[in-house]
Parts: structure tokens; sequence; C-alpha cells
């Protein structure tokens, strides 16, 4: 498994956007997919969106046409840009492979208020 470490997270105004930042030990070229997880106050982890090798990518239905998942396998990097930003959004982030196989890094905490 890579260790993951996540970024870029903050406090946001609804409708307002933020990229997210995941790097990772070591290569992730190995993990065909890739994605986002988040995990509110009092709720279970959900994922959010995730991307394979060859760029195709899927979201959970409540972030569809507002985020996007890329990555960058030279960099080891994946990345989440979050636009239009609702208060249902706010949870910490973690990044991993889908599915789970690695352990989860500290995540980024992302908050949606005004």
């Amino acid at each position: 498994q890579v260790q993951l470490v996540e970024s870029g997270g903050g406090l946001v105004q609804p409708g307002g956007s933020l990229r997210l930042s995941c790097a990772a030990s070591g290569s992730i070229s190995r993990l065909y997919i890739m994605g986002w997880y988040r995990q509110a106050p009092g709720k279970q982890r959900e994922w959010v969106a995730g991307i394979n090798n060859s760029g195709g990518t899927n979201y959970v239905d409540s972030v569809k046409g507002r985020f996007l998942v890329g990555r960058d396998n030279a960099k080891n990097t994946v990345y989440l840009q979050m636009n239009s930003l609702k208060p249902e959004d706010t949870a910490l982030y973690y990044c991993n492979s889908v599915p789970p196989v690695n352990s989860w890094g500290q995540g980024t905490q992302v908050t949606v208020s005004s």
C-alpha cells in the first residue's frame, strides 16, 4: 500500500470553490481507480468520486455537475475540484483507491458555511 496525504481544505461560503490534492508516497499507476471519500459529523464515510487510468470518471449523484476528479500518475497525485459548494458538502475528505486498499490518511476538512 501507499501512504496518502490530503490537503487543500478550508472554510468557504456556499457557492464557492476549493481544490483538494492528494499526494501518494508511491506509484498510483497500479491502482486502477483512485478517488475521494468524505465523512460528515455523525455520518458514515461515503465514496464521492473516482477516476480510472484511462481518465474515465464517476461521481455520487449529489456532486455530479459540481465536482471534477483528476489524477496525475507521473506526480502520484489525485485532485478534486469542488465547485458550487453547498453546506451539505461539509465533511472531512479523504483520498484512496476504489475500493480502498490503503490506510486512510488524516483527511482535509472542508467546511461550507455562511
